[in-house]
């Protein structure tokens, strides 16, 4: 499967996974964030990830299956 990727600098140590599906634009509210990760449609480094409070830290790639997109944190 081929992802779009889009670089999203963020200025804090860490964000949380929900946060940032917002926060990339990938998803328009935190409700949407949360049911794809419930679903387990979220990736974090290549496994899925059902805790939307996981901590997204400098260098992690998230993927979102449903928008075919990987968000690369720097």
């Amino acid at each position: 499967m081929k992802y779009k990727t889009e670089e999203i600098s963020i200025s804090t140590e860490f964000i949380k996974l929900d946060s940032l599906l917002k926060f990339s634009g990938a998803v328009e509210t935190g409700g949407i964030a949360k049911e794809l990760i419930q679903m387990g449609k979220v990736k974090v480094n290549g496994e899925v990830c059902l805790m939307r409070g996981k901590k997204i830290r400098s260098g992690d790639r998230v993927q979102l299956d449903e928008l075919r997109t990987e968000i690369v944190i720097k």
